[in-house]
C-alpha cells in the first residue's frame, strides 16, 4: 500500500446546500468530483491527526463507493480511526450518535435525505462535526472555498474493504472498524423511552404500521418495533433498504407515502401509522383518521415529552425553524421555557443544544429531535409519539384535538413547486424583496400586512449572523406567507410557500386546511406572482 497525491482541477458547482452537496449521480461520477470535496472537506479541518471519523450512509446508489474513496483518503490525510457501518449503512441520526458516543472528531455521511436515488437520480455528501451535528456555515464555506482552488488530492491505493462482515482492517497505520450500524442507536432509544410501557400496550391490541420506504430506517424499525417491541411481524414494511429505494421517493409526506395514509384512514385502520425518509431523519405522523401536520407534531411533542423517562425533568426550551408554524410558542408560553426561531437547517439547533439552551427542535419538513443526537431523528419522534399513546391510553386523534382545544390550532400548508427554472425562482425573490418596504399597511380583501420581511438570526450563542433566510409576511391577526428557495434540491430550483392561519376558536377546528386558507394562498400567489414568474398553475407538492 502506499499513498498517492493526484493532481486535479476545480469544478466551480460544490457548493453546500442546507446539508451538505446534493447532485445527480452522474455528476458525483465525474473524474475525481467526489474526491476534490472530500478532499476540500479535510483541507478546511485542522487537528485531525490520529483521530476518529465516522463514514455511513443511506444505502443509495454510489454509496459503498463512495465509502470506499473516503475511508483510503481519510487514511492517506492522517486520520488514525474511521468507524463504518456495516454494509455501508448509518442512519442520519445513528452516525450524529456513533460520532458522539465515540468522541469521534468528526463524520461523513452520505445521503440525500430525502430525494429518490438510482443511478440517474440523486447523491450527497455531508460533513458533521464532532458534536454530532451538521458542519456550521463557516466551516461549509471554507469547504466551498477550497473547491474553488483544489489542485490535488490524497489516497490510498489500498484494496477496497468488505464492509458486509463486522470486524477490523488496517489501512496506511490507520484502524478501519466495521460496526453494527443499530446496535449502539438501539441502546440510546432504551435510555430515553419506557420501552415497558409500550411493549405493554402493543400487547395489548394496539397495532401499529411503519413504512421505512424501502430506505435506511428499516433495520432500526424492524429491530426496535418488532424485535424489541413486540410489534405483529409485518408491522415494519419495506424494511430493506435498496439503492433505488425501490424506484420511489423516499420522502414521508401525503404525496410519496399516499398508500400509508389510505390504510390509516379505512375504518380498519391500524391505531397509528408512520413512516421515514431516505437517511431516516425525518418523520411522517399519522393517527387513525387524522394526519398530523410536522409543525403539530413538535408542539404536541413538547407538550407531553415529560411522559418519557428522557424528559421526565421538563424541557430546557423549544427550537423551531422560521417557516415552521408558531404552535410551539404556544406551549413554551404555557411551560414558561424558551422558544428559539431560527433558520431552516438542523445545524442551527446546534448552539441551542449544545448550550442547554433547548431540548426539542423541529422543522416543519418533517423534521423532530432533541439533544440525544445533533440531527433531526425520524424514529425517534415515532418512539416519543407511541411512549405518549402507551402513557396516556387515548387515541391519536383525541391527543390531537385536546392539544387544539388547550392551544388553539395552527392552520398549516407547505406548497412546493419543484424544478422550476432557477433564474425564474431568483427573480420571484428579488421581486418579493423589493416590495418589502411598501408591503406594510397594504391590504388584500380582509386581509391587512402588518409587517413584511427578509428573515434574519442573530445566533444567541455565538452570535453569528445569516441574512436572507427566508422572506416573511405577516398579517394583522396572526396570519402570515413565508417564501424561500430550498436548498435541499439537485436540478433547478425549489419554491417553497408557507401559509398559516391561527384559529383560537375550537367550533372553527374541523375546517379542511386548504379552505381554511383559501384567502392567503391567493393573496401568495397575487404578491409573488407564482403563476406568472414560474409557469406553474399549481404546486408540485401540498403537504
Amino acid at each position: 500500500m502506499t499513498i498517492k497525491t493526484v493532481s486535479t482541477t476545480p469544478y466551480s458547482d460544490q457548493k453546500p446546500g442546507t446539508s451538505g452537496l446534493r447532485k445527480k449521480v452522474p455528476v458525483f461520477q465525474q473524474k475525481n468530483y467526489a474526491e476534490n470535496f472530500i478532499q476540500s472537506i479535510f483541507d478546511s479541518l485542522e487537528g485531525f491527526a490520529g483521530q476518529t471519523l465516522v463514514i455511513g450512509g443511506d444505502g443509495r446508489f454510489y454509496n459503498r463507493e463512495v465509502i470506499q474513496l473516503a475511508i483510503k483518503m481519510a487514511a492517506a490525510n492522517g486520520f488514525g480511526h474511521v468507524l463504518v457501518g456495516r454494509g455501508g449503512i448509518l442512519s442520519t441520526p445513528a452516525a450524529s450518535n456513533v460520532i458522539r458516543q465515540y468522541k469521534a472528531f468528526g463524520g461523513i455521511v452520505l445521503s440525500a435525505s430525502h430525494n429518490p436515488g438510482g443511478p440517474t437520480e440523486d447523491f450527497g455528501i455531508k460533513y458533521n462535526i464532532g458534536n454530532g451535528g451538521p458542519a456550521p456555515e463557516k466551516i461549509t464555506d471554507a469547504i466551498f472555498a477550497r473547491t474553488n482552488t483544489i489542485d490535488s488530492y490524497k489516497i490510498s491505493d489500498a484494496s477496497d474493504l468488505n464492509l458486509d462482515l463486522e470486524g477490523s482492517h488496517e489501512i496506511e497505520g490507520m484502524t478501519v472498524t466495521v460496526i453494527d450500524p443499530v446496535a449502539d442507536y438501539t441502546e440510546l432509544m432504551e435510555s430515553l423511552f419506557d420501552f415497558d410501557a409500550i411493549r405493554q400496550h402493543l400487547a395489548g391490541g394496539f397495532r401499529i404500521v411503519f413504512d421505512a420506504m424501502s430506505a435506511v430506517t428499516g433495520p432500526y424499525a424492524k429491530e426496535i418495533l418488532e424485535n424489541r417491541l413486540g410489534a405483529a411481524k409485518g408491522s415494519v414494511l419495506n424494511f430493506m433498504p435498496l439503492p433505488d429505494f425501490g424506484g420511489h421517493h423516499p420522502d414521508p409526506n401525503l404525496v410519496h407515502a399516499r398508500a400509508l395514509y389510505e390504510t390509516m384512514m379505512a375504518d380498519d385502520a391500524p391505531d397509528f401509522g408512520a413512516a421515514s425518509d431516505g437517511d431516516g431523519d425525518r418523520n411522517l405522523i399519522i393517527g387513525k383518521g387524522i394526519f398530523v401536520t410536522p409543525s403539530d407534531s413538535l408542539a404536541m411533542l413538547a407538550a407531553n415529552a415529560h411522559l418519557a423517562p428522557g424528559y421526565a425533568k421538563g424541557l430546557a426550551g423549544i427550537a423551531r425553524s422560521m417557516p415552521t408554524s408558531g404552535a410551539a410558542d404556544r406551549v413554551a408560553k404555557k411551560l414558561g421555557i424558551g422558544i428559539y426561531e431560527t433558520p431552516t437547517g438542523w445545524k442551527f439547533f446546534g448552539n441551542l443544544l449544545d448550550a442547554g439552551l433547548a431540548t426539542i427542535c423541529g422543522e416543519e419538513s418533517a423534521g423532530t429531535g432533541s439533544n440525544h443526537v445533533r440531527e433531526k431523528d425520524g424514529l425517534w419522534a415515532v418512539l416519543l409519539w407511541l411512549n405518549i399513546l402507551a402513557v396516556r391510553k387515548e387515541s391519536t386523534l383525541a391527543i390531537v384535538e385536546q392539544h387544539w382545544a388547550t392551544y388553539g390550532r395552527n392552520y398549516y400548508s407547505r406548497h412546493d413547486y419543484e424544478e422550476v427554472d432557477t433564474e425564474a425562482a431568483n427573480g420571484l425573490m428579488a421581486n418579493l424583496r423589493d416590495q418589502l418596504a411598501t408591503l406594510p399597511g397594504k391590504s388584500f380583501g380582509a386581509l391587512i400586512v402588518e409587517t413584511a420581511d427578509d428573515f434574519a438570526y442573530n445566533d444567541p450563542v455565538d452570535q453569528s449572523v445569516s441574512k436572507n433566510q427566508g422572506i416573511r409576511i405577516l398579517f394583522v391577526g396572526g396570519s402570515r406567507v413565508v417564501f424561500r428557495l430550498s436548498g435541499t434540491g439537485t436540478s433547478g430550483a425549489t419554491l417553497r410557500v408557507y401559509i398559516e392561519r391561527f384559529e383560537p376558536d375550537a367550533a372553527r377546528h374541523a375546517i379542511d386546511t386548504q379552505e381554511a386558507l383559501a384567502d392567503l394562498i391567493a393573496v401568495a400567489d397575487e404578491i409573488a406572482g407564482i403563476k406568472t414568474r414560474t409557469g406553474r398553475n399549481e404546486p408540485t407538492v401540498i403537504t
